[in-house]
Order: C-alpha cells, then structure tokens, then sequence
C-alpha cells in the first residue's frame, strides 16, 4: 500500500445486523412451526454496573429479534455451588434453549466448573470444555462467539486464509485460544503470542492476519504491522480504545476493525444466532 492509502473499515455493525436478520426470520418460523419462541437464559452474579449493562443490551437484542430471554439475578455472596444448581437446573428446562452465564462472576466463583454446569446443548456462548474440543476438532457444536464473529468477518470480506501466517495476540480460553483453532481449521500457520511473548513486534511483523485479544490498549504499533496484512482488533479498553493503535495500523493495513463497530457487534450477532440454531436442534426443526 502507499502512505497515502488506508485500510478498509471491517464493518461488524453491518454484518451482525444482516445476521440478526436472518436469526429473527428463523426464530419466527419456528415458533411458527412449533408455538415456541427460542429462549435465551441470563446468569448474572452480583451488580457489577458493566455486566448490568451488558445483560440488558443482550436481552433487548434478543427481543428486537423475536428471542425470549429469562434473566436470573443472583446476589453477590453466591457461592459456587449455589450458581451450578441454578445452570444445572435451567439445563434441564426444556423452555430454554441458551444459557448465557455473564462473566466474570466474581473472585470467589469458580468460573471452570460453573461453566461446566451448562449443558453443551445449550452453550450458546461457546464457554464450555465440550464446545473448545469441538472447535478443536471442527466438529459439530457451538463456537465461542467473539472467535465465531472474527471468523464471519472474515469469511464476509473474502480473507483467503489458507497458507497464510496468522498471529492471535492473546490466550483466554474464550477468545484467543478458540480463535487460534478456528484459523487453523482454515489451513492458517497460527502463532500464539501473548503480554509477556518475547520481541512481540518482531512477530506481529510477519503476520498476514492479526487478532489482537489481549487486553491491552495499543499493544499492536502500527508501525509493526505488514503492509497489506488483515487486522482483527478484538480489544475493548476504556475510552473506545482497542489493543492496536488504529490511527497509525490503518496506514499499512489492507482490512481492519474499528473499535468499536468491528467485533463487539459480531459478538452478540454470533450468540443470537446460536440460541435459534440451539432451540431449532432442541425442538427437531430442520431447515427446508
């Protein structure tokens, strides 16, 4: 690219209305077809006034698109072994077919086996042991959906992956590690890299794709990254700000997400559309 290109905006608000859209149209055929709506449950522990405010987004993204939603408020003092009778009872509800449990739950909740409490059926959120080998293996299941939205994003702007280098910045079981498998599934090199890699930007340098997932406002420089390369900023830092500095990342870049409008989007759009395909499975609708 010359310096007085810039890259093109990866736009996730866009896609993950398309995809919405087309989560709603199933939801209505198959209550439709069945009197039963899709039906999203919502853990939250405790008041965090983040997590608040993300529970109330999802569940009125999932009434704009026809998808019950039942919310579970638990106090804080909660313990985990209160949290797991309350997954292991909405796993059994037949009248819910997703499970989100908010997270994080807190420092005295282990997060491990509550996650593990919900039934793999019904793991919407891509959280549990079951869903990261199904990832894994590329076989049948729920992705995690930050990874499921990067790799829609992807697939929209036509990112030939096989062959190429892609560097994931960041190791959480939920983003950076599912991500890395999906990209691997797509015949990728991927390295994995995190905060305490050795000479970072040297390796960052070398990727075609990157996926910055680490939590860290503008670790990635700009001036690391290849010119032409594909930047995935999966980042939210206080203030707007992603873990790329994007003024100077879009002057080499071929493609890349805004923060926000790029992946935050796609993230919700992914868990919609996985409560639809959930409550289809569970209630034996197949599609035309």
């Amino acid at each position: 690219m010359s310096p007085s290109q810039t890259a093109q905006l990866m736009d996730g608000t866009g896609l993950a209305k398309h995809i919405v859209g087309e989560a709603a149209a199933k939801a209505a055929e198959i209550s439709r077809r069945t009197g039963t709506s899709p039906c999203l449950a919502t853990v939250l522990v405790g008041e965090d006034p983040a997590s608040v405010t993300y529970v109330r987004m999802k569940r009125a993204r999932c009434a704009k698109a026809g998808i019950q939603s039942q919310h579970i408020g638990l106090p804080a003092a909660t313990t985990t072994a209160e949290l797991i009778d309350t997954l292991d009872s909405l796993s059994g509800d037949p009248e819910v077919h997703g499970i989100l449990l908010q997270h994080p739950c807190g420092p005295h909740i282990d997060e491990r086996a509550a996650f593990e409490a919900i039934a793999p059926e019904k793991d919407v959120d891509g959280v549990t042991m079951y869903s990261f080998a199904a990832m894994s293996f590329a076989l049948p299941g729920f992705v995690s959906c930050t990874p499921g939205g990067i790799m829609r994003l992807l697939e929209a702007y036509d990112v030939e992956l096989a062959d190429k280098h892609a560097v994931v910045v960041g190791r959480s079981a939920i983003l950076g590690k599912p991500v890395g498998m999906l990209l691997l599934a797509k015949d990728a090199t991927v390295t994995y890299c995190h905060s305490r890699t050795a000479d970072l930007p040297a390796i960052v340098r070398e990727a075609d794709v990157v996926v910055a997932a680490v939590g860290r406002p503008r670790l990635i420089r700009g001036e690391d990254i290849k010119p032409g390369a594909v930047v995935i900023d999966a980042g939210y830092n206080p203030g707007n700000v992603g873990d790329v500095d994007f003024d100077t990342a879009r002057t080499r870049a071929r493609l890349i997400t805004p923060v926000p409008g790029g992946v935050g989007p796609m993230t919700i759009a992914v868990l919609l559309a996985q409560t639809v395909e959930a409550a289809a499975n569970q209630l034996g609708i197949r599609e035309h």
